[in-house]
């Protein structure tokens, strides 16, 4: 059976390490061809990756819903003073009609969203990197420099699932 965390879970620094995410935003540009070259030829996009969790059809609208929410903090983040994000439930985005749709524009829209979100955290120094931002209900404070190192993981981490689902199923 394949693995939930195939690479692992997400571990971040405890402070700003601007090495990683140098290597973070590197990751974030390779994504979408990754993505695209783990899903050719996929003979069966509606399988699970796991017994009882996502098809490979909806993880891959997932990792451009998450991406897309990622871009739009991190420009709040560089715009607003300290802004307060709401969460979403992804297990609701999952459901949506679009979520039924072939992958590629899930694979499009990553194309150009991370086209953009690169060239954006390309030109950020430290103090920018440094910008507070908060979620609705918690009392925690995150740093900008903190999403690219979560999503280069994230987009990492359902690569790895998708290429160890067709693998292990022989889809």
């Amino acid at each position: 059976m394949p693995e939930t965390y195939p690479i692992g879970r997400l571990e971040l620094p405890p402070s700003l390490d601007l090495g990683a995410v140098m290597l973070a935003i590197d990751r974030i540009e390779a994504l979408p061809a990754a993505l695209r070259a783990a899903l050719d030829g996929c003979a069966d996009l509606d399988h699970p990756i796991r017994e009882g969790a996502w098809s490979i059809r909806r993880l891959s609208h997932h990792v451009a819903d998450a991406h897309l929410v990622a871009y739009v903090r991190t420009k709040r983040a560089l715009c607003e003073d300290g802004p307060t994000v709401r969460s979403y439930d992804p297990e609701a985005w999952a459901r949506t009609p679009d979520a039924r749709l072939p992958v590629e524009p899930s694979l499009a829209l990553l194309e150009g969203l991370h086209r953009r979100w690169v060239e954006l955290l390309r030109g950020l120094g430290p103090a920018e990197l440094e910008r507070p931002w908060h979620v609705a209900g918690r009392t925690s404070t995150f740093a900008l420099w903190r999403l690219p190192l979560t999503y280069a993981w994230h987009g990492d981490h359902h690569v790895a699932q998708v290429l160890r689902a067709r693998a292990y199923y022989g889809v």
